[in-house]
């Protein structure tokens, strides 16, 4: 079985638990003085498996099914049978840390949800097919224009500071994954910048 469907089968079934388990939500999510005074640094990832709600669950999975497919034999290439799996543990690791240093006192700071580590699957697909077409809420455009706006809206709702939805970690899961890209196949920098600057429509 594919490793992207492995993902969202342990992130449904889990979330779909701390829905109806306060306890277990609270066990999982990011807690920094958890992790600073108890040394529970299994937060560091268990925070990606439980969701604010069903659409925030939604939208993150529905994303990482359709480019996790598309990047999962470039890892698997490159890092071998679980090259996927890694990236996207480092995905919400990355991603998170900034938050978590930021908070690591802060008992009132809790965060949850996989975005950080699907933004950085899905910067890493942008970087290898910029101009690729997307379906975002039934409405096509180039991935390199989503891209944009996705970045633009995660600024946004991160300066306004509202929810449990790190939406910080969407940009540094995004960094991440063109980072940890461009290290796994440096080719691929001078490929993106001319691709950018010779749109091809498909």
């Amino acid at each position: 079985m594919p490793i992207t469907l492995v993902i969202i089968a342990i992130t449904c079934i889990v979330s779909f638990m701390a829905f109806k388990n306060s306890r277990l939500m609270n066990d999982l999510i990011l807690w920094p003085p958890a992790i600073t005074r108890q040394r529970e640094y299994h937060r560091l990832v268990t925070y990606g498996v439980v969701h604010a709600d069903f659409n925030h669950l939604l939208f993150n999975m529905f994303t990482l099914y359709f480019f996790g497919r598309a990047m999962e034999p470039f890892f698997a290439d490159r890092l071998g049978m679980l090259g996927f799996a890694l990236f996207y543990i480092g995905g919400l690791v990355i991603s998170i840390l900034p938050t978590y240093l930021k908070n690591r006192a802060n008992p009132n700071y809790r965060s949850l949800g996989a975005s950080g580590a699907v933004s950085a699957v899905l910067f890493s697909y942008i970087l290898l097919a910029p101009w690729s077409k997307i379906i975002v809420l039934v409405i096509p455009m180039p991935a390199i224009v989503y891209a944009v706006l996705y970045t633009g809206y995660s600024i946004y709702m991160d300066r306004r500071g509202q929810g449990n939805i790190n939406h910080s970690a969407h940009l540094w899961g995004a960094a991440y994954g063109v980072i940890f890209t461009i290290l796994m196949d440096p080719r691929f920098l001078p490929h993106f910048l001319y691709a950018l600057t010779h749109p091809s429509f498909r």
